[in-house]
């Protein structure tokens, strides 16, 4: 194995080339022809009578107006083979809606698997049934229903990415009897997009799963090797003289929240409960058949689960993945992702949190604030849709009004305590914009797109000045390209961004992460005072096999120079790089001997400035086995080269690291049993034993009955870090960086339960009670960051020169020895002590009924614990105690009532 390996700049380029090289001779001698079936049509009938009723029996006599179609084949887990059991469809349509009919014939029915779940939970046995009513074989409408009713939906786009969050108006029923179970449904066709036409073929596949098997089976076949989906399916013909159906759907919803919390009688914000109430409405209505506004007035998240604790000793920001239904619906459109995977996977022009974020001014000097947990959102709204000639089109505005933190500041006026009340404002007026077009062409081959986005903030006051830009605007162009029956792709974009605001902002920005301009030993940037904006750039070029064989490989360069900025609206992690990443796969579906499937990945990458500075470079190798008894194991193992990293100092030179090695395992049983267990451990270890990581996690998930289902997830996490960032300093005109020995332990249990009265019916329980314990010592500053000896990089305090004060909060440094007297006087500099004991517990009880198809009543009881503490102990299951015993709960109760009118 590669143990130390010194790249020279020149190298590294021989071996990007190298491996661009490699990519074009695969992409030759791997072409494969296309493997799906030859295409299938079902015609349709329209109804002139009666309709059928949706009460998943299929009895009425229109129903013998059409033939029954079948014929379906074996997806997995033995391709192209004739399924075990036969499944049977109907189809019919009249003006308003398409109705489908389905029959799941089972020799066993009582092994019919019916399990209860929230919509979307795509479990037990199912019939899915897609419409391309668009029929541009890129764009899907996919409506599932299990055995026990539970419904399922999701919006396919580009051909293969599927969004669960669209959720349609239809309605559905399900039967069992002797010979199976029924499906019967109906489909109004305000749900589905299609232009005005004189005879419509519609893209259509039905597909089933036999649960207890493991087998699916579809009407129309398509390989599971295959690199389209919705552009492999076959055709619904038949449907004649009907027109395009606008959606018109408004919901309005009124919220009655309490709180409740510990009282503090010294702040006169504590008092202990808080009331609120407000109204609000959502809708969507079709401007144009293709076109579809969804606007929110006041929004209400109330009932949308926390996200996970964590503490974050990095210098970049966490991701969270969007949890509000109006941002995460129809996203798709809006995403204009910089590169397709690795470190820089969540980069983005747009990052919906930004959007009700919380405040980002905090007032200094004031005695007691009440801040705003997050920004008030007056309205947004999204015009989305993609008309019959292939142009998508996505907009999106939204408006956070301007919020205020009350402050109360004491005072004596010879008769005890007062305050003194008025407020500051803490989060600007703000407008946020974004736009996005693509166009299909060449038999939806090619796609070509553009996105920009604009932040506004009206910064009326110094503070948000100095902290905020005023405006922040991006671009983006993408163009992508498939041939061999979408084999082989291509891929490439352009980035660019604008930020504008005081020098003071600007400099701000440039000094901080993700930027850090003022690098020393970087000769190709630096920090200027005095600017008013910043323009940056980025892209990205990909080449890679999709699908069509056993064989699948990407690989991608992309670009970020030292001023692209994206983090106002968008999502960003570093800039100032040049990557490069290799990655191929060979996967096999086809059961064989004791296994049912299995893949293998390589990976390669390598990174450097924009300054041709060479960063880093690694390797790894992955696999994933199951075995015909559904237990599944996977393996990974990767190796990084030394790194130099130019952001691990805050600001300062760049860091080398030495090499570091990474393993990685799971084991896990069938998932389809009602005891699922999963066990994984992960661990690192830099070269020397410098830092060492060691990590194992286990789910444990049970299905006490088929509509309770109870998940646990415990993990825990240690190790330790020799040069572990504590802050930065200066001294006699000289930086600091001081760096120690963190010693660290994390554990967390997430908590998860469900209970399905009926589909519509659902109570739905999330815990996660967190610690994370950190201990600091053996404090050193950096002196020569590059040097090949380890332990040339760094310079140990000494004991008379670093002492702790009485509490042991703060630490005083004596650079030329121990003095008497104040310490803050006497000390070269001091910071806090870096120990911290996190304790944390959210949890959220959710009670929701859908009374009526789109219009909810939501019943919800959230608790957050939260401690936080400057010293460091090793008794975690004292801590957990301490999190229940010592923390008072804050409470949320909350009441949302909502009803569609369907206009």
């Amino acid at each position: 194995m590669l143990v130390s390996i010194h790249l020279t700049m020149k190298n590294c380029l021989l071996n990007l080339s190298q491996c661009l090289k490699i990519t074009l001779v695969i992409l030759f001698i791997t072409a494969q022809n296309n493997i799906t079936a030859q295409t299938k049509s079902y015609t349709t009938s329209k109804i002139k009578g009666e309709a059928p009723r949706i009460d998943g029996i299929i009895d009425e006599d229109v129903w013998n107006s059409v033939e029954w179609a079948g014929d379906f084949t074996q997806t997995a887990p033995y391709e192209r083979q004739a399924p075990s059991q036969p499944t049977e469809f109907k189809v019919l349509y009249d003006d308003n809606n398409l109705y489908f009919a389905i029959k799941a014939y089972d020799s066993a029915p009582d092994s019919i698997e019916k399990r209860m779940t929230r919509r979307d939970g795509y479990d037990g046995d199912f019939i899915e049934v897609t419409i391309d009513s668009y029929h541009d074989k890129l764009t899907g409408f996919e409506f599932m229903v299990n055995a026990a009713g539970v419904k399922g939906d999701a919006k396919v786009t580009n051909d293969n990415n599927f969004d669960q969050s669209w959720d349609p108006i239809w309605y559905v029923k399900t039967s069992i009897d002797r010979e199976g179970w029924v499906a019967e449904m109906r489909i109004p066709l305000t749900q589905l997009r299609f232009g005005k036409q004189d005879e419509y073929v519609w893209g259509m596949q039905v597909i089933r799963r036999l649960f207890r098997k493991e087998e699916r089976s579809m009407w129309q076949f398509v390989s599971p090797q295959a690199s389209g989906w919705v552009s492999n399916f076959g055709e619904l013909q038949g449907i004649q003289d009907i027109v395009p159906r606008k959606q018109k759907d408004i919901t309005p919803y009124v919220v009655t929240r309490m709180e409740n919390y510990e009282t503090d009688e010294e702040n006169p914000f504590a008092d202990g409960r808080d009331y609120f109430g407000s109204v609000g409405v959502d809708g969507k209505i079709g401007i144009t058949s293709d076109l579809t506004l969804d606007f929110t007035i006041n929004p209400d998240f109330g009932q949308v689960e926390a996200d996970p604790s964590e503490v974050n000793l990095s210098t970049f920001e966490t991701f969270f993945p969007e949890r509000r239904a109006f941002f995460i619906e129809g996203n798709n459109i809006l995403t204009h992702r910089i590169t397709p995977g690795g470190p820089f996977r969540n980069d983005n022009l747009f990052y919906s949190r930004r959007i009700g974020r919380s405040p980002g001014h905090w007032p200094e000097d004031v005695d007691y604030v009440k801040m705003p947990q997050n920004t008030t959102i007056l309205g947004a709204f999204k015009l989305t849709g993609k008309t019959k000639k292939g142009l998508s089109i996505g907009v999106m505005e939204s408006i956070t009004q301007l919020e205020h933190a009350e402050i109360a500041n004491e005072y004596e006026n010879g008769t005890g305590k007062k305050y003194n009340f008025h407020k500051e404002p803490a989060e600007p007026f703000t407008n946020y914009f974004a736009a996005r077009v693509e166009k299909d062409l060449n038999d939806a081959n090619t796609r070509v797109g553009a996105m920009v986005t604009a932040t506004n903030r009206d910064l009326h006051t110094t503070a948000f000045q100095e902290e905020m830009h005023s405006a922040a605007y991006t671009a983006g162009f993408n163009f992508n390209h498939q041939w061999k029956d979408k084999t082989y792709y291509i891929d490439f974009n352009l980035v660019g961004s604008q930020i504008r605001g005081t020098p003071t902002a600007l400099y701000n920005t440039q000094t901080n992460a993700p930027h850090f301009l003022q690098r020393s030993d970087a000769k190709h940037v630096h920090a200027d005072s005095t600017r008013t904006s910043l323009t940056g750039t980025g892209g990205t070029f990909t080449i890679g096999k999709a699908g069509n064989g056993k064989w699948r490989f990407s690989n991608w360069i992309t670009y970020r120079s030292p001023m692209l900025n994206l983090n106002d609206m968008g999502f960003m992690v570093r800039n100032d790089e040049i990557q490069q990443i290799f990655w191929i796969q060979y996967r096999e579906n086809d059961p064989n001997g004791f296994y049912r499937q299995y893949s293998i990945n390589f990976n390669q990458w390598f990174g450097a400035t924009t300054g041709a500075e060479y960063r880093y470079f690694g390797f790894n190798m992955n696999g994933f086995l199951q075995f015909k008894n559904f237990w599944a194991i996977g393996l990974g193992s990767s190796r990084d080269i030394k790194e130099f990293s130019s952001h691990e100092l805050r600001g300062g030179p760049s860091l080398l690291y030495d090499g570091q090695t990474f393993l990685w395992g799971f084991l896990g049983s069938d998932y389809r049993k009602k005891v699922h267990v999963e066990f994984g451990a992960n661990g690192s270890v830099r070269d020397r034993g410098t830092s060492i990581h060691r990590g194992m996690w286990m789910e444990i998930g049970l299905r006490l009955s088929d509509a309770f289902q109870l998940s646990l997830s415990p993990q825990v996490s240690t190790g330790y870090d020799i040069l572990s960032y504590v802050t930065n300093e200066e001294h006699n005109s000289e930086n600091r960086y001081i760096r120690a020995h963190l010693n660290r332990i994390e554990t967390s249990l997430t908590i998860r339960f469900t209970y399905n009265i009926t589909p519509d019916f659902t109570i739905q329980y999330y815990a996660m009670p967190f610690i994370s314990t950190g201990d600091y010592n053996d404090f050193k500053y950096i002196v020569e960051p590059r040097a090949d000896d380890y332990y040339d990089r760094f310079q140990n305090y000494t004991a008379e020169q670093l002492v702790y004060s009485d509490d042991k909060e703060t630490i005083y440094i004596y650079e030329g020895g121990y003095e008497p007297g104040n310490q803050e006087e006497k000390s070269d500099y001091y910071f806090d002590n870096p120990n911290f004991r996190a304790l944390d517990f959210n949890s959220n009880l959710v009670l929701r009924w859908e009374y009526l198809p789109g219009s909810a009543v939501y019943l919800v009881w959230t608790q957050q614990r939260s401690q936080w503490k400057q010293t460091y102990d090793e008794t975690i299951i004292q801590d957990g105690e301490n999190l229940f015993t010592d923390t008072y709960p804050h409470d949320i109760f909350l009441i949302k009532f909502s009803y569609r009118l369907g206009l």
